[in-house]
């Protein structure tokens, strides 16, 4: 589990994400209204050198984004009345070998998604967020395992770090304890 101290925090996380990101990936970003999803997709953009406007998907569904040499899909499903709409939105085409998918929502999908090689659930946990990163593919494992250097295992699954605002006002984290578990996530297919 990761705790994380404000909205600069979240950023900083999502910049230390997006440096670890290999297409094709499947994130499902899970959490309240409120808890920082898009946040976090601000600081993976970030980081992945998008310098433009991020806006959030909720009336679109869908927002493009090029970087990088890849394409980067952030789908908000909180207003998708009926998870047929994905068919007509294309998701089966979004993810090719240079794709990066961040989805909101997923459990509107109804099943109509690519199953997800990271879930990241975010929860309110004044003053800040607590995140819990569960792999369900090797890729997310390898992801997961390398938000933290100080593991020796490759199938870490939860950490806790606490990141806050150094007095300088840049982020700093530091790991406090990591927990090796396996999650079991359920396998959505496409249509």
């Amino acid at each position: 589990m990761l705790h994380l101290r404000g909205e600069s925090a979240q950023i900083a996380f999502g910049l230390r994400l997006a440096a670890q990101l290999r297409p094709p990936c499947v994130i499902y970003l899970e959490g309240d209204l409120g808890t920082g999803k898009t946040t976090l997709v601000r600081g993976i953009l970030r980081g992945l050198g998008h310098q433009g406007s991020v806006r959030s998907p909720t009336y679109t569904l869908i927002e493009p984004y090029e970087v990088t040499g890849s394409c980067l899909y952030h789908l908000d499903l909180y207003r998708l009345s009926d998870p047929g709409e994905l068919e007509y939105l294309g998701v089966r085409d979004l993810l090719g070998e240079c794709s990066l998918l961040l989805v909101e929502w997923p459990e509107r999908g109804g099943g109509r998604l690519p199953p997800p090689d990271l879930r990241i659930r975010i929860e309110h946990a004044p003053p800040g967020r607590d995140l819990r990163l569960e792999p369900c593919s090797q890729a997310g494992r390898e992801l997961a395992s390398s938000l933290d250097p100080e593991s020796a295992s490759p199938l870490s699954a939860q950490q806790k770090i606490h990141v806050g605002d150094a007095s300088n006002g840049a982020p700093h984290a530091k790991i406090t304890r990591v927990v090796a578990t396996e999650v079991a996530c359920e396998e959505e297919n496409v249509g």
